[in-house]
């Protein structure tokens, strides 16, 4: 698998994630069990992704919108250590499963609650997501939640990343959203034939309402 970071002491904590992630899905579907052999490219690796695109920068707070088992906000979290993950999802037991991983990680930057995105109260300069609902209905979600910075080069950088795959050009459309770019994950993991209908979408915050 490639990570985004070097450091074999990250290095070990990704291999801990995925054998907790597999110890806990024998019993609680959290991830989907025909991925459970390819865990570490198709949910560890493709949570990653995200950080091939944007570097979230220190002190930011980050919101991982239905996250199931803990993804993509767990990797993320190893990745920056002094950003701050709110990882949530409707489901109660993926939380306490989520809490657990967290615990036994060390992850200090991590917190999960039990909720849907539409009745949060926090405030967070970026959202993740990995194919939760269509793009213009995540965004109505996160979009009262998200703020910017007053740096017009990280406010640039702010808002929402969908980890998202096949034809994406109608879902784009639809959402009626602004400046949003699509990052192919082909060219970033040319080797490996999982990416390849792959892509990060960025709608940013400034330009959309």
């Amino acid at each position: 698998m490639v990570t985004s970071s070097p450091s074999s002491y990250s290095a070990d904590r990704y291999a801990h994630l995925a054998a907790l992630l597999r110890a806990w899905n024998q019993k609680i579907n959290v991830i989907s069990r025909q991925d459970v052999e390819a865990l570490e490219v198709r949910h560890i690796q493709h949570s990653l992704a995200l950080a091939e695109v944007v570097t979230f920068e220190a002190g930011a707070r980050v919101l991982d919108v239905g996250t199931g088992g803990g993804l993509p906000g767990l990797p993320l979290a190893i990745r920056f250590p002094e950003v701050a993950f709110h990882l949530v999802d409707s489901i109660g037991k993926k939380i306490r499963v989520v809490e657990t991983i967290a615990r036994e990680l060390g992850l200090v930057n991590v917190t999960a609650t039990q909720a849907r995105a539409e009745t949060l109260t926090g405030q967070y300069e970026y959202a993740v997501t990995r194919a939760v609902a269509p793009l213009g209905e995540v965004w109505g979600w996160v979009r009262p939640r998200l703020v910017r910075s007053a740096d017009p080069a990280l406010a640039a950088q702010q808002g929402l990343y969908c980890l998202k795959g096949g034809d994406l050009a109608a879902e784009v459309a639809a959402s009626r959203l602004h400046h949003v770019r699509l990052t192919s994950l082909q060219k970033l993991y040319p080797d490996e034939p999982f990416f390849a209908t792959k892509a990060v979408v960025f709608a940013p915050i400034v330009g959309n309402k």
